[in-house]
C-alpha cells in the first residue's frame, strides 16, 4: 500500500510517497513558486538522481499533477498507476479546539477548518487548497488530516488559559494551542525508543527548531 503525504504552503508544497509494505520512502520532492513566472519542481525517486525542471505552473492543482505524473512516468516513476496509492496524508496547521487528532477528511472537516483561517491565517488556507486539489486529481481515495495543535490538544486549562480578558477566548478563541506538534510527537517518540523506555513512562524535554520555533 502507497501513502501520498503533503505539505502545502502559499506557493508551495513538499511532498512523499510513501510504502507501507516497509515504511519506506519511494519518492519525495517539492515545488517552488505556484503561480509565480518560473516555478521549480523538484522530484527524487529513491535510488535515482533527482530530477529538476523550471517550469510555469498556475496552482496548486496543476503542481499537484505534474508531480502525480511523475509517478507513473513509465522512465521515471515508482508506481504502475495511481491507483496504487491507496491513502493521501495532509498536514495541517491549525485544528483549534475541534481536533484532537488525525481525521478522515470530508465536507464537515473541510468547513471547520475554513473557520479555523483566522487563528492560521497564513497556513491553514494552503492546507485546505491540497486537501481540495488531491480530491479532485485523486477522487475516492481517503484523505487523512495530521494537525500541528493534536499533539497538545489535552493541556489543561491552567495551562492554555493566558492571563487576558476572558471574553477573548470566549469571542476570538484566544488561548495557548502548541505548534509543531507532528514534529514533537515524532521526536519525544523516538527518544524514548532510542533509550528504551515506554513512551507513556517518559518524560522529556523537545525543541522544534526551524523558520519557527517551539518547546
Amino acid at each position: 500500500m502507497f501513502v501520498f503525504v503533503l505539505n502545502c504552503g502559499s506557493s508551495s508544497f513538499k511532498y512523499q510517497l510513501l510504502d507501507m509494505s516497509n515504511e519506506n520512502r519511494v519518492a519525495s520532492g517539492l515545488v517552488e513558486r505556484i503561480g509565480i513566472k518560473d516555478s521549480v519542481v523538484e522530484y527524487a525517486p529513491a535510488g535515482a538522481e533527482k530530477i529538476k525542471e523550471t517550469v510555469d505552473i498556475a496552482d496548486h492543482q496543476t503542481a499537484i499533477r505534474r508531480v502525480l505524473e511523475k509517478l507513473v512516468d513509465p522512465k521515471i516513476g515508482v508506481i504502475k498507476s495511481l491507483s496504487d496509492i491507496a491513502a493521501i496524508g495532509h498536514r495541517v496547521v491549525h485544528g483549534a479546539e475541534k481536533f484532537s487528532g488525525s481525521v478522515l477528511v470530508n465536507e464537515a472537516v473541510i468547513a471547520a477548518l475554513k473557520e479555523n483561517i483566522p487563528l492560521a491565517p497564513l497556513h491553514n488556507p494552503p492546507n485546505i487548497t491540497g486537501i481540495e486539489a488531491m480530491m479532485s486529481a485523486l477522487p475516492g481515495v481517503p484523505n487523512v488530516g495530521v494537525f500541528d495543535t493534536a499533539f497538545h490538544a489535552t493541556m489543561p486549562p491552567e495551562s492554555y488559559m493566558y492571563a487576558l480578558p476572558y471574553e477573548w477566548y470566549e469571542k476570538y478563541h484566544v488561548r495557548r494551542y502548541g505548534f509543531h506538534g507532528t514534529s514533537h510527537r515524532y521526536v519525544s517518540e523516538r527518544a524514548a525508543a532510542m533509550l528504551g523506555i515506554p513512551v507513556d513512562k517518559f518524560n522529556c524535554i523537545t525543541c522544534h527548531m526551524g523558520n519557527g520555533s517551539s518547546f
